[in-house]
């Protein structure tokens, strides 16, 4: 997977290891990074300018890395003494799962439950997105949402899905421990999902705007709730 950036490349540093090769323009002039490069001892090569613009879409600020694919982790090493976990619901936009993910480094949540199927992954623009913060939260994969939302309930878990219609956030009296469900940009929560939750809640509109894009909800949210 080939991620790219000045800020990618000081996230990722701590971890050598997953950096395969880099790419550097023959225009770029950062001594800090090409030194660290150097003393790490990272493969990297320096490509002729015009060729290193067409390897990838998007501002490299001249410095491109090739790296290990992210590996999701399995439910089962799921951490169930923690109290807030973030399932997304069919997620489509990597955008917005990046800034979620940072969203939820920056507030300390460790876990993100996504499905496996019709969902967005941990791809390049999220990597980016994200600037570092994957680095420090988890991603679990699973099969089944539903069934997933079941197995967190056993565990003393009270799930909330967000959703237009739902009671006003600032007015729910929240778990110790609690989900919360945040689902697609075009269609929220799926029925399934939303049928397995315990409660749904909703921030209040009071503009002529109807809806907030995915992230922005969540960050609302997780910051806006109290428990």
């Amino acid at each position: 997977m080939k991620v790219f950036g000045k800020n990618v490349f000081n996230e990722l540093k701590s971890n050598c290891g997953q950096i395969k090769k880099v790419y550097l323009s023959s225009s770029f002039k950062d001594k800090e990074i090409i030194s660290f490069i150097q003393k790490n001892k990272i493969p990297y090569v320096t490509v002729e300018k015009k060729k290193f613009d067409l390897m990838v879409e998007g501002n490299t600020q001249g410095i491109i890395l090739d790296v290990k694919d992210f590996e999701c982790k399995d439910i089962k090493e799921l951490d169930l003494n923690q109290k807030k976990i973030v399932i997304l619901d069919h997620l489509e936009d990597p955008h917005n799962f990046g800034a979620i993910i940072r969203t939820c480094e920056a507030i300390g949540v460790k876990s993100i439950i996504i499905p496996r199927d019709r969902s967005v992954g941990v791809s390049p623009t999220v990597v980016k997105t994200s600037t570092g913060a994957l680095e420090y939260v988890d991603i679990f994969e699973v099969a089944n949402l539903k069934n997933t939302i079941e197995f967190l309930k056993k565990n003393n878990y009270f799930v909330y899905g967000a959703e237009a219609d739902g009671v006003e956030y600032d007015k729910v009296d929240y778990s110790d421990k609690m989900v919360l469900v945040i689902g697609s940009e075009g269609h929220g929560l799926t029925r399934i999902v939303r049928d397995a939750c315990d409660e749904i809640i909703s921030i209040p509109m009071i503009g002529h705007v109807n809806s907030l894009n995915a992230s922005v909800s969540f960050g609302v949210l997780i910051y806006g709730i109290k428990n």
